[in-house]
């Protein structure tokens, strides 16, 4: 039987969070309340940590700095792509020779 994804909005990852920081509760005991992963609440905390403001940007979303970077691989790949092409050699045109004969 296939399991379908829990998602979790932005208000319960901080609050997941502050029970832990600001209350003293344990990862594994907050996430044992709220349901779900201890491991899960060490990674929310963590990301609010590094990315403060970006933080759980959503469904398939990626922070404004790795969209970018993202953005910047793919144009890179798009245009060594296009460089590649260029570098190749052109087929030449067949020579249609037309020999003329003139008769005397």
């Amino acid at each position: 039987m296939k399991r379908t994804r829990r998602y979790h909005s932005l208000e319960f990852k901080r609050e997941a969070v502050a029970l832990v920081v600001e209350h003293g509760y344990s990862c594994t005991a907050a996430g044992r309340s709220l349901g779900v992963s201890g491991a899960l609440i060490v990674r929310w905390k963590g990301e609010l940590e590094d990315h403060e403001t970006e933080a759980f940007p959503g469904k398939g979303q990626r922070p404004t700095e790795q969209q970018r970077i993202h953005e910047l691989e793919s144009e890179n790949r798009r245009l060594r792509m296009e460089r590649e092409i260029l570098k190749k050699p052109r087929p030449s045109l067949p020579r249609i020779t037309h020999e003329v004969s003139i008769h005397r």
